[in-house]
């Protein structure tokens, strides 16, 4: 098999570890919805979640203020939206307006959840010692709520420049957990 150099810039692409999501932010007058694919699972119980957002972004200091957030995760059919989110900032503009998300209220954090998305993992800061360098927060779900009627949701995963793959195969392997 013959290999070429690939540019450092695009290694991203060939590691993104899960689905795009939604992020909720918000202060006391208003919230924002951002496109997030730089996340990864930390702990199983209570569940952690890092989270890589960019100190450029208007979610970022919407979390650093309120130190809670909702990950929402959509399915393909919300591709539009995500996409159009992830766009376009929130600082002059109100993004569940724009892309048609319907906000509704959390029941443990401050940040609304999105009633389109198929599942809603309420979050709270756990640990922000390494976003000063990495802009990388720990979060630690309190509560989660999922549409269980999608038997398979099919996600999207963004692998750059616009491209995203669907999740759809599925295969069973013997494993030691059940």
């Amino acid at each position: 098999m013959a290999k070429t150099t690939l540019a450092l810039g695009r290694v991203y692409r060939l590691l993104e570890p899960g689905p795009v999501v939604l992020v909720t932010t918000a202060n006391r007058t208003r919230a924002n919805v951002m496109a997030l694919s730089w996340h990864l699972m930390m702990e199983f119980v209570p569940p952690r979640v890092g989270c890589v957002l960019s100190a450029r972004n208007y979610s970022f200091s919407l979390l650093m203020e309120s130190r809670e957030c909702v990950i929402n995760i959509p399915t393909r059919g919300l591709a539009r939206q995500v996409v159009a989110c992830g766009n376009a900032s929130g600082r002059r503009r109100d993004k569940f307006a724009s892309s048609g998300l319907t906000p509704e209220p959390s029941k443990y954090v401050m940040p609304p959840s999105i009633r389109e998305c198929f599942a809603n993992l309420e979050c709270r800061v756990a640990d922000t010692r390494m976003v000063g360098r990495y802009n990388l927060f720990v979060l630690e779900v309190v509560h989660a709520r999922i549409d269980r009627a999608l038997a398979r949701p099919r996600t999207i995963h963004h692998m750059g420049s616009g491209t995203f793959m669907v999740a759809g195969d599925l295969i069973h392997l013997r494993s030691r957990k059940k």
